[in-house]
């Protein structure tokens, strides 16, 4: 039966949701603008503390950066195309990308509930990282998961051992791979340490 209806939901397109790419600081007026022209909208917040001269100011902002995420019938592109502020519906070459409604109900759970959410570099394993903050910081190794705790490994090539160690995914940053010229391959960013 869970089968069935989830090939139910997938030929149902009023399931699926689409995610606009709007200007940066527009998403609170695209959602305005989308839900007058009769669009269902979500516009994922949260809140955060700004430090201003003039003291702390409390502010709502997009959990999605340059994000508003929609559903409405697929026959009515134009006016979500000339709404100002949009740049373009996110998809692959002309084929709009389709967003399970599971996903988006998923993102609606987190910010009704109680629990504290930011937005995140996504991140996913075998992502060369380097730690941010706290006594490691500054290492860099591969970023592991293992059931749902994050793990930095940190090796070394020429024994062909590792070690793993305990992080906290908000504490690391992905690390960019740098290219060998002589060679043109991919090597490792930089070699591992411990800042002093």
């Amino acid at each position: 039966m869970q089968h069935v209806n989830a090939v139910a939901e997938a030929l149902d397109l009023s399931f699926f949701w689409y995610a606009v790419y709007t200007r940066h600081q527009h998403e609170k007026t695209v959602a305005r603008l989308l839900t007058g022209k009769g669009f269902e909208i979500f516009l994922p917040l949260y809140v955060t503390v700004r430090r201003w001269k003039n003291g702390d100011k409390q502010l709502s902002l997009p959990l999605f950066p340059c994000y508003v995420f929609l559903r409405g019938p697929l026959d009515r592109w134009l006016p979500v195309l000339t709404t100002p502020g949009i740049h373009t519906v996110v998809g692959y070459g002309a084929q709009r990308a389709m967003i399970p409604r599971s996903q988006i109900e998923a993102i609606r759970r987190v910010v009704e509930s109680p629990v504290k959410a930011e937005p995140h570099p996504f991140l996913k394993c075998g992502d060369r990282v380097r730690i941010k903050a706290g006594p490691l910081q500054g290492l860099e190794g591969l970023l592991l998961r293992k059931k749902n705790i994050w793990k930095l490994l940190v090796s070394v090539e020429m024994l062909q051992r590792s070690v793993a160690v305990e992080v906290n995914a908000s504490d690391v940053e992905r690390v960019a791979w740098r290219r060998d010229n002589r060679a043109g391959s991919l090597l490792e960013p930089s070699p591992l340490y411990l800042p002093a």
